[in-house]
C-alpha cells in the first residue's frame, strides 16, 4: 500500500508592514470560485508553486522614510528541532516516498524547495484524490505510537513550517483582511500595526519575562504546566480532521462507514444478585442498644456540659455585673477620698495658723497661775516663820552687804525692821480671817491655822481676776476672723466629715485608726475651750463642755448597719481618748504650775471628784492616769518639804524664850500641819499607796509636826499628836 501525500499548509499570519503581495486579488477570485469542499490536492500543489515562483527578493523590515536600502532580509531563526525535521526522516513518513520529495524538507535553511514539473507529477501520482477502500480480508490498525508520532509531527509542521505548512482546509482569500486599501501593495506607516519585533515577538522571546522572586517563579512554572496541559489536550477541528484523513489512508473505515449514524445502544438490564441470607434482629438490636446507650451518655454528658455552661455564664454575668459595681464604688471612693484629702489639707493649715496664738494664750494663763501660787506660798512661809520665831525664837539676821536701794526720787529705802514686819503680817492674818468668816456667816473660835489662807490681798486679787478676763478675751480673739462655720464648730466640719467617712468606708476609718485622726484634729478646739478653766477652782466638770457632747453623741451615733448586724460605730470611746491625750495632760500643767493647793480642803475634795468622773470613761491603771496621780502627789511632797524644811533652822537653833504669843503661835503651826497631814491622808484613802503618800504622812508626822509638839508636849502638843495618832 502506499503512503498517503504529505499535504502542507501555511500558518496564516499578519499582512508584511512593507509589502503586499501581489496575487492577493488572483488567489482571492481563485479560492471564491472553487467549491465548498476541499480542493484538489494538484490545485494546491499549483498554487503553492506560483506563490514561490512570486516571492520577491527578501527585504528589510525597518523605513526610515527613505528609499529602501537592499540587503540582507530579516531571517527567523528556527529551532534545532524544526531544522533537524524533513519529510523523510520522520517516523509517520511512507518508507515508498520518492526521492524527489526530500527536497522538501523543512529546514531553517535559506534554500527555498523548487517545485519543479517533476516533481509535481511525482506528488501527484503519489497522493491519492479519494479514500482508500479498506480490505475484505483483513483490517490493518495503526499502532498507537504510529498515531501519536503522526499527530506530534503533524503539531510541529504547524507550529515550526511556517509558510511551507499546507493547510488541508481551504480558505477564502476574502476571509482574510486586507487592509484598507487591497488594491495596492504599499502599507501606509499609519496601517502598520507594530514595528518589526513585535511581528516577530514570539520567536525571538521578546514578550518573556524572567521571573526572579521565588513566588513569581511558582506562578511562571503553574502557567506553563497550564500551557503544556493545553497543547496536550487540544484537539480543535483541523486535527481532528487530519486523523480522520489518516485512519482513512490506513484502510480503517470507509466513507460510507463514516457516514453511517453511531449504532444505538442496546438495553442491558442489571444484574441480579444473587439471594443472600436475611440478618438476624439480635445482633443488630445489640448494635442499636449500644449505639442509643452511648447516645444517651453523649447526651447527658452533653446536655451536662450545656448545665455547667449555661451556669458559668450566669456566674460570668454576675461577676461582670460585681465588676461594674466595684468600678462604680472605687470611682466614687477615689473621688470623696480626694476632696476629703483636699479638706484635711485646709484643716491642717488652719491649724499651723492658729496653734501658735493658743500656745502662747495657754503659757500666758499657766504664768498667771504660778505667780498667785508663789504669792500665797510666801505669805504662808513667813506666817509660819512667824509663829517659830514666837516659841523657839528669831533666827539671826544676816548684816546689809547689798548696796542701799534708792526710790523714784532718789531717796534711800529704809530697811525693813523684821519685828515691825512680823506685826504687820500678824494684823494682815487676823484681817482675812475675819473677812473669811463674814463671807461663811459663820464663826468657828479653834479655826486658828486650820483654815485654808489661801485668799489674795484686795489688790493683788482685783489684779488676779483682771489678767484672768484680758486672757479669755484674748482667747475669744483667736477664732474671730474665722468666717466658716466648719472652722468655728468642728461638730459641723470635722465631725461631718469623719463621720461620713466612718459610714461609708468603715473597714478603711477603723484600719487608720479614724477615731484618732479626729481626735488628733478636734484637741485645737478643746484646748481652746478649756483655757482659763481649772477643775480646783470652778465648780463646772467635764460634762459641762460643748466638745464633750458633741465627741460623745459622735461616739454612739448610729451610722447604719455594716453588714453584721451591728452599728457602724467607734470600737473606741472618743471622749476618753480626748481626755487622755488633751484633758490630763492640761490639768497635769495646772497642778505643776500651782493651780492645785494641797493646804486647801477644797482643791482636796475638787480633785477626787475630778479623778473619780475620769474613771467613768478610763481606767485608773491607764498611763494618763496615773500621771495624775504622781502630779497630785508631787504637790503634797513639794509642801511636806517645804514645811520640814522652813522649821529646821529654829529647831536647830533651840533658844526658847517666854511669849504670850508662844502657846498659841505652836497650836496654830501644829494645826497648819495638821490640816496638811489630813489632806494628804484624805487623797490616800482615794489613791491607796500610789506614789509614796505612805512616806509623805511618816515623814510628815516625824519630822514636821512631832519636833514642835515635843517642844511644848505640856502646852497642847500632846493632844494635838493625841488626834494626828487617831486619825492615821
Amino acid at each position: 500500500m502506499s503512503d498517503p501525500p504529505i499535504v502542507f499548509k501555511r500558518k496564516s499570519s499578519k499582512p508584511t508592514h512593507r509589502t503586499r503581495e501581489a496575487e492577493a486579488s488572483a488567489d482571492t477570485a481563485e479560492v471564491s470560485a472553487a467549491p465548498a469542499a476541499v480542493e484538489s490536492t494538484a490545485s494546491l500543489v499549483n498554487k503553492v508553486k506560483n506563490k514561490a515562483k512570486q516571492r520577491t527578493k527578501p527585504r528589510s523590515n525597518l523605513s526610515f522614510g527613505g528609499e529602501e536600502e537592499e540587503g540582507e532580509a530579516f531571517k527567523v531563526k528556527k529551532s534545532s528541532l524544526s531544522q533537524k525535521l524533513t519529510l523523510g526522516k520522520h517516523p509517520a513518513s511512507p518508507a515508498a516516498l520518492p526521492s524527489s520529495l526530500e527536497q522538501a524538507n523543512i529546514s531553517a535553511h535559506t534554500d527555498r524547495p523548487v517545485y519543479d514539473a517533476k516533481y509535481l507529477s511525482e506528488l501527484k501520482a503519489a497522493t491519492s484524490g479519494r479514500p482508500r477502500p479498506a480490505r475484505n480480508d483483513e483490517t490493518i490498525i495503526p499502532a498507537e505510537s504510529s498515531v501519536k508520532a503522526a499527530k506530534e509531527k503533524r503539531e510541529r509542521l504547524k507550529k515550526g513550517a511556517g509558510e511551507e505548512y499546507i493547510s488541508l482546509t481551504v480558505a477564502r482569500r476574502e476571509d482574510e483582511d486586507q487592509g484598507p486599501h487591497p488594491e495596492s501593495r504599499l502599507v501606509r506607516e499609519d496601517d502598520e500595526l507594530g514595528e518589526g519585533d513585535d511581528e516577530y515577538a514570539e520567536y525571538t522571546s521578546a514578550q518573556e519575562r524572567i521571573a526572579l522572586g521565588k513566588k513569581s517563579r511558582k506562578l511562571e512554572a503553574s502557567k506553563r504546566r497550564e500551557a503544556i496541559s493545553e497543547m496536550i489536550e487540544e484537539d480543535d477541528e483541523e486535527t481532528q480532521e487530519w486523523v480522520q484523513k489518516q485512519i482513512q489512508r490506513g484502510g480503517t473505515s470507509t466513507a460510507d462507514e463514516d457516514r453511517k449514524p453511531p449504532p444505538k445502544p442496546v438495553y442491558k438490564p442489571a444484574p441480579i444478585p444473587p439471594m443472600a441470607p436475611i440478618p438476624q434482629l439480635g445482633a443488630t438490636m445489640d448494635r442499636l442498644a449500644q449505639t442509643m446507650t452511648a447516645l444517651t451518655s453523649s447526651h447527658a454528658r452533653n446536655s451536662s456540659a450545656m448545665t455547667a455552661l449555661a451556669a458559668e455564664h450566669t456566674k460570668l454575668d454576675q461577676r461582670e455585673e460585681e465588676l461594674r459595681e466595684m468600678v462604680t464604688r472605687a470611682e466614687e471612693k477615689r473621688s470623696w477620698f480626694v476632696s476629703f484629702r483636699e479638706w484635711t489639707e485646709g484643716v491642717a493649715a488652719f491649724l499651723d495658723e492658729k496653734y501658735p496664738p493658743l500656745e502662747k494664750i495657754e503659757a500666758e494663763y499657766l504664768s498667771i497661775l504660778k505667780e498667785r501660787w508663789d504669792m500665797i506660798e510666801q505669805r504662808r512661809q513667813a506666817d509660819d516663820g512667824d509663829d517659830l520665831t514666837a516659841f523657839l525664837g528669831a533666827l539671826p539676821v544676816a548684816p546689809h552687804t547689798e548696796p542701799e536701794e534708792l526710790d523714784e526720787l532718789g531717796r534711800v529705802i529704809p530697811k525693813v525692821n523684821p519685828a515691825a514686819a512680823r506685826r504687820d503680817r500678824r494684823d494682815a492674818r487676823k484681817t482675812r480671817r475675819t473677812r473669811r468668816q463674814k463671807a461663811s456667816n459663820r464663826r468657828v473660835d479653834n479655826d486658828e491655822g486650820y483654815s485654808t489662807d489661801a485668799t489674795l490681798p484686795p489688790s493683788d486679787a482685783r489684779d488676779y481676776h483682771t489678767a484672768i478676763e484680758r486672757l479669755m478675751e484674748k482667747r475669744d480673739e483667736v477664732l474671730a476672723d474665722v468666717r466658716a462655720e466648719e472652722f468655728r464648730d468642728p461638730s459641723i466640719g470635722l465631725a461631718k466629715w469623719f463621720g461620713e467617712w466612718r459610714e461609708r468606708y468603715g473597714n478603711i476609718y477603723n484600719g487608720a485608726w479614724g477615731g484618732l485622726g479626729l481626735v488628733g484634729s478636734w484637741e485645737f478646739w478643746v484646748r481652746l475651750e478649756i483655757l482659763g478653766w481649772s477643775p480646783f477652782d470652778s465648780s463646772s466638770s467635764l460634762d459641762d463642755f460643748k466638745w464633750y457632747s458633741a465627741l460623745h453623741d459622735y461616739t454612739h451615733s448610729s451610722a447604719g448597719s455594716d453588714g453584721n448586724g451591728q452599728d457602724k460605730a467607734d470600737s473606741d470611746d472618743l471622749v476618753s481618748s480626748m481626755i487622755t491625750t488633751t484633758v490630763i495632760p492640761r490639768i497635769v500643767r495646772i497642778i505643776e504650775n500651782g493651780g492645785f493647793d494641797p493646804w486647801s480642803a477644797k482643791n482636796v475634795r475638787r480633785v477626787i471628784d475630778f479623778a473619780e468622773e475620769l474613771e467613768t470613761t478610763i481606767d485608773r491603771t491607764d498611763l494618763k492616769f496615773q500621771m495624775l496621780f504622781k502630779a497630785v502627789t508631787s504637790a503634797f511632797r513639794s509642801a511636806v518639804d517645804l514645811s520640814i524644811s522652813s522649821q529646821r533652822p529654829h529647831l536647830l537653833q533651840s533658844r526658847s524664850q517666854f511669849d504670850p504669843e508662844s502657846v498659841p503661835a505652836r497650836l496654830r503651826l501644829l494645826s497648819h500641819q495638821r490640816k496638811l497631814l489630813s489632806n494628804l491622808l484624805r487623797w490616800k484613802k482615794y489613791a491607796g499607796s500610789l506614789s509614796g503618800v505612805d512616806e509623805l504622812a511618816a515623814s510628815l508626822v516625824n519630822q514636821g509636826m512631832l519636833p514642835i509638839a515635843e517642844s511644848g508636849w505640856d502646852v497642847g502638843g500632846e493632844e494635838t499628836m493625841r488626834e494626828v495618832s487617831h486619825a492615821c
